[in-house]
């Protein structure tokens, strides 16, 4: 049994190292690793519903979409994330309670008494401090989990925070939940790499396994599944299931009416009107993606002819 820790902090190449030793290895494994600030969306959700857009654009925060299923969680370098990765019987391998009974152990010997959620997360009292979701890979399973140790939760909230009914699809939604920080609970302060150490400490330990350094060649292939899927649009954003976005709003006294059909990120058709007008943009907005920068574009040279005086706080509202 092998435990890694990750010395990366790119969110897309931990995301692939995960899916790199589910796939190539046959050890059972324990893995921590830690992110710039990113949200990460589950593999079944529509990215855009799930999180501030034009927040995470003006405040330079990673989008990326995991191998799991799921809600979608925040990741900064004040989160721990843990991953298991273990073999079984195929028809048993989902198991929360087996991966998340660990941690909550180690949780333990620092005073905070913790128990797993309705949504198999795990909380102190009713706050949440840690996000679970699995995969299934033949016979193995990936379970990963965030640990809130001291994170932004302001950021937290504002990467996540959305106007409901804006998208219409048949994507994961996620459960919003009031969280905490760990660090906030304890009798006896410590930093973030004190708590990594003293978690590493307790799972050798306890659980057996022993330390293992990635070869130049695993980090050959993850960089490459790093580069040529999770960090790639195709995977972050055009895997999102097809859906339709509207929108009503005013700017300077104008009535907008915004209606796009959209597949894989691509807009597929698009209706605008203006004071109940129809505008012709099927040239401009039709088979584009769904995105700040691309729709940005469409509208340069159209703020004068629309009545756009703020190009910014109109796009603002295009999702």
């Amino acid at each position: 049994m092998f435990y890694v820790l990750s010395d990366s902090f790119n969110p897309y190449y931990n995301l692939a190292s995960e899916e790199y030793l589910l796939k190539n290895f046959a050890e059972n494994i324990f893995m921590l690793w830690r992110s710039e600030p990113a949200v990460i969306v589950g593999k079944h959700q529509n990215a855009l519903a799930e999180l501030n857009y034009p927040y995470l654009l003006k405040n330079k925060l990673h989008v990326a979409r995991r191998l799991s299923g799921g809600g979608t969680v925040v990741h900064d370098l004040n989160n721990l994330n843990f991953t298991f990765i273990a073999n079984g019987e195929p028809g048993k391998l989902i198991d929360f309670k087996k991966f998340v009974a660990p941690i909550m152990e180690y949780l333990a010997t620092l005073g905070i008494k913790a128990h797993i959620g309705k949504t198999n997360d795990i909380r102190i009292g009713e706050l949440k401090v840690s996000g679970n979701a699995e995969h299934v890979y033949k016979k193995r399973v990936l379970h990963h989990g965030t640990l809130l140790f001291n994170s932004d939760l302001e950021q937290l909230r504002e990467a996540i925070k959305v106007t409901p009914g804006k998208y219409i699809d048949k994507a994961v939604q996620s459960n919003r939940a009031s969280v905490t920080n760990i660090h906030s609970l304890l009798d006896t302060k410590m930093t973030i790499q004190e708590f990594t150490n003293g978690l590493v400490a307790f799972i050798l330990k306890n659980y057996g396994y022993k330390p293992y350094t990635l070869s130049p060649a695993d980090t050959k292939q993850i960089t490459a599944l790093c580069e040529e899927k999770y960090a790639s649009w195709d995977w972050i954003w055009g895997y999102s299931p097809k859906y339709s976005f509207t929108n009503s709003f005013m700017i300077q006294n104008n009535q907008w009416n915004v209606k796009f059909e959209v597949e894989k990120s691509i807009i597929k058709t698009a209706e605008i009107l203006l004071n109940n007008k129809q505008l012709h943009t099927k040239v401009i907005l039709e088979e584009i993606r769904h995105q700040k920068p691309d729709l940005k574009a469409a509208f340069q040279n159209l703020t004068t002819q629309l009545g756009i005086d703020n190009l910014e706080s109109f796009l603002n509202n295009l999702f």
